[in-house]
């Protein structure tokens, strides 16, 4: 970077931290409610553990609307929801709001497909030991899932850093911001360009460590 200047080289690490806090915070946000969703939608599902149209129903249409919204009209569309939780509409911490709200969406369904992967047969024989409910969700489901879940998780993170760069377009803060306000309104393409290689370095290595993490946990 010995071609941008110190304050911008100042600016560029201040960005990167923001982008780093906004994927990290609303990523372990969408997977704290995320998966527990995702559960939910499998269980109440045809073929789950209990199945109830009425809550799944409703609730997948829920997913669905939310998953299916923009994330630039998903932003602007809850500004006053984003105001009551975080204070204000704009700046990395406001940014949270609208990304966790779309990842948890998204990885809802992700999670749930992975679900859908484990092998029928185990469940039966967990059913036919005497397992709960819970146990089958805690002690089988969700072990058993864990190499996609992971990779699922890795997928919403990948994801997240392209819509952090989107949300600095509007005020959100992070490269995103930074990209805008200095490489393409002030017409400097050599911020620009740091910018992209450094999303594109970070992406690459979340990808590598979400690969290598299912590889660890994987047990085919």
């Amino acid at each position: 970077m010995t071609w941008l200047t110190p304050s911008l080289q100042d600016l560029l690490i201040e960005a990167l931290w923001d982008t780093v806090l906004m994927v990290g915070a609303s990523a372990a946000i969408a997977v704290a409610f995320g998966l527990p969703l995702a559960l939910l939608l499998h269980v109440t599902g045809n073929g789950g553990l209990s199945p109830q149209p009425l809550v799944n129903r409703p609730l997948g249409l829920v997913v669905n609307a939310t998953r299916s919204t923009p994330f630039i009209i998903l932003m602007v569309a809850i500004v006053p929801f984003t105001r009551l939780v975080a204070g204000t509409s704009i700046g990395t911490g406001a940014a949270i709001v609208p990304l966790a709200l779309a990842a948890t969406a998204f990885l809802a369904r992700l999670f749930e497909n992975a679900l859908r992967e484990v092998d029928r047969g185990v469940i039966e024989a967990a059913r036919a030991m005497g397992a709960s409910r819970l146990q089958i969700v805690t002690k089988v489901l969700v072990p058993e899932a864990l190499p996609a879940l992971i990779a699922a998780t890795t997928v919403s993170l990948v994801s997240l850093v392209g819509f952090s760069a989107m949300a600095g377009a509007v005020g959100g803060g992070g490269l995103g911001d930074l990209g805008i306000r200095f490489g393409y309104q002030r017409f400097m393409p050599e911020v620009m360009a740091t910018v992209v290689i450094i999303l594109i370095v970070f992406v690459q290595g979340l990808q590598s460590f979400g690969d290598w993490l299912v590889r660890r946990v994987s047990h085919r």
